[in-house]
């Protein structure tokens, strides 16, 4: 079989997949976080906690549980990193210097998982799954308990209350990562993913050397790392590592498992508002834009000009000879048009237009389909954006899910929206323009310098933490800097997305009319797929132009 055809073959069989999938996964978390009964581990969970399932919050107390918990999080995982030394299972490692400790205790948390660090030097076995792992789980469901507050502000009418902040919380986890992840990290144990306690093993290599070979829990890391959309490798080279991904399928399996969740809500969100057509239309959406970045980079890779590239069939400098280039294109597309930024492959090395399309998959905001929750609250957000600019061209006004779109909705909605292009684009021009820092950080001259700086802070302020690795992030300088960007990039857009849901909750409800744009309609499909690609494109074309673009084209 020509590699064409196996990576045609797999991208087939990863969409009859999911296709399969995302019906009951999406009726599961919907029937999940809309039961009124609490299972007796959640009640033990609330009982230690001291909080109130049962407590109806209004939008600011919503949030300001998520804040509460989020900045709780940073301090106890910072902490944990600084006193590893102490620590059972710290396999001899110091604790983790201040500006990296602060560095990755924000990214675990934003469900960023940036990594200046090489997980197995610098992480013992208990802050791994004591701390990173936890956090994966914490992480990936206040993004989930965030989407649902913002479909309960369009389905509640004349109400401040979104719910329990608490009980979403848990139930998410208990019910829907928790089982999950079990199954998953079994397959990924039963394919020989790494998973034990074991100190390091040195063994003598077939040319008499001697190599140190660090275990640890690894699989069922993977498999929340996978599935929460998190990304954060137990190993430097992440995904690639052979104790991370020791053969084709099981990387396969982990690019299902990072879109399994994702690519459910759209079928959560049908359930919870009561038509099933909304939440398939997302779905169409998302998984559209999301097969035209897969097809382009795999073309990019497959088609890469130079000497080496025509050489070897494909541009394989960076890439896994045991995944191929089909399977490299297809991990990376899904990796960084999720938030989960775990990578089995190089993406420094991708030709400028395979890692500008990349680039472009974190610039769209992460909503196709997006990170778990993040990306359903994203592309409501711009589902609302795209119902304003129909209804400026009918001359009525807009309306979403039986709610109207008024001047404080689009407020909101337009903060949001500009909040991570402006994240992106000052952080990264205080670093390009600073000599001391590009020095410090850039190690490539023209175009691509610019690109790693541009791909870095993009990776930042989306919660995406994959990375171009030719930048040189582990300074204070950028540890501090990226660390603000990340909780700015998730926390701000959090904040205005529950404010727009506690908005629209306190409206009535208004009945379809004969002038009422369909939401469910091809036509409205076209429309939100432009305007997720256009605000980008008219966002970040400059610097795209000065990037990716010049360097494909020199």
């Amino acid at each position: 079989m020509s590699d064409a055809a196996a990576g045609a073959l797999q991208v087939a069989v990863l969409v009859a997949a999911l296709l399969a999938a995302q019906g009951p996964l999406g009726a599961w978390i919907a029937r999940s976080l809309s039961s009124t009964r609490h299972l007796a581990l959640e009640r033990a969970v609330y009982r230690v906690a001291g909080v109130d399932p049962d407590a109806d919050m209004r939008w600011p107390v919503y949030a300001r549980s998520v804040l509460v918990l989020s900045a709780v999080s940073v301090l106890l995982l910072y902490g944990l990193q600084r006193v590893q030394a102490a620590l059972p299972l710290a396999l001899g490692l110091p604790g983790v210097p201040a500006p990296t400790a602060w560095n990755t205790a924000v990214s675990f948390v934003t469900n960023t998982n940036w990594q200046s660090y090489s997980g197995e030097t610098a992480m013992g076995h208990l802050v791994q799954a004591g701390g990173l792992a936890v956090q994966n789980f914490l992480s990936a469901a206040v993004g989930v308990s965030v989407a649902v507050a913002l479909v309960r502000g369009f389905t509640r009418s004349r109400t401040d209350r979104l719910g329990s902040f608490w009980a979403d919380l848990v139930r998410t986890c208990v019910r829907v990562l928790l089982p999950l992840s079990l199954v998953a990290a079994l397959v990924l144990l039963l394919g020989g993913v790494v998973q034990n306690l074991a100190e390091p093993t040195t063994v003598t290599t077939l040319t008499g050397g001697e190599q140190t070979l660090v275990g640890g829990p690894v699989a069922s890391q993977e498999a929340i790392k996978e599935l929460g959309t998190n990304g954060g490798g137990f190993y430097n080279a992440n995904s690639a590592h052979p104790f991370e991904g020791p053969s084709a399928w099981v990387s396969l399996l982990q690019v299902f498992l990072l879109l399994l969740i994702p690519f459910s809500m759209p079928a959560a969100l049908g359930r919870l508002v009561g038509d099933r057509r909304q939440g398939h239309l997302l779905l169409a959406v998302m998984g559209g834009l999301w097969l035209l970045a897969v097809t382009a980079v795999t073309w990019a890779e497959t088609a890469g000009r130079g000497l080496a590239p025509q050489a070897a069939g494909a541009a394989m400098e960076g890439k896994e000879v045991r995944f191929g280039e089909a399977l490299s294109a297809l991990f990376a597309a899904s990796t960084t048009a999720t938030s989960t930024g775990a990578v089995n492959s190089f993406h420094d090395s991708y030709t400028a237009a395979g890692g500008g399309v990349l680039l472009l998959n974190m610039m769209l905001g992460e909503v196709t389909p997006g990170g778990v929750g993040s990306g359903l609250y994203g592309m409501l957000v711009l589902a609302v954006v795209a119902v304003f600019l129909a209804g400026l061209m009918v001359g009525r006004t807009p309306e979403l899910l039986g709610k109207k779109i008024g001047p404080r909705q689009m407020v909101l909605v337009a903060l949001s929206v500009l909040t991570m292009p402006a994240l992106l684009l000052v952080g990264a021009a205080l670093t390009a323009g600073v000599p001391a820092l590009v020095g410090a950080s850039v190690q490539d001259a023209g175009p691509h310098g610019l690109s790693e700086v541009l791909y870095a802070y993009a990776s930042a302020a989306n919660n995406n933490g994959s990375a171009f690795a030719g930048f040189g992030a582990a300074t204070t300088y950028q540890d501090t800097a990226l660390g603000v960007v990340m909780l700015l990039g998730r926390f701000v857009p959090v904040v205005l997305v529950l404010a727009l849901a506690g908005s629209l909750a306190r409206q009535t409800a208004v009945p379809a009319g004969a002038g009422t744009l369909s939401t469910r309609s091809p036509v409205f499909g076209v429309l939100l797929a432009v305007v997720v690609v256009v605000v980008a494109g008219l966002t970040f074309v400059p610097a795209l132009a000065l990037a990716p673009l010049a360097e494909a084209l020199s």
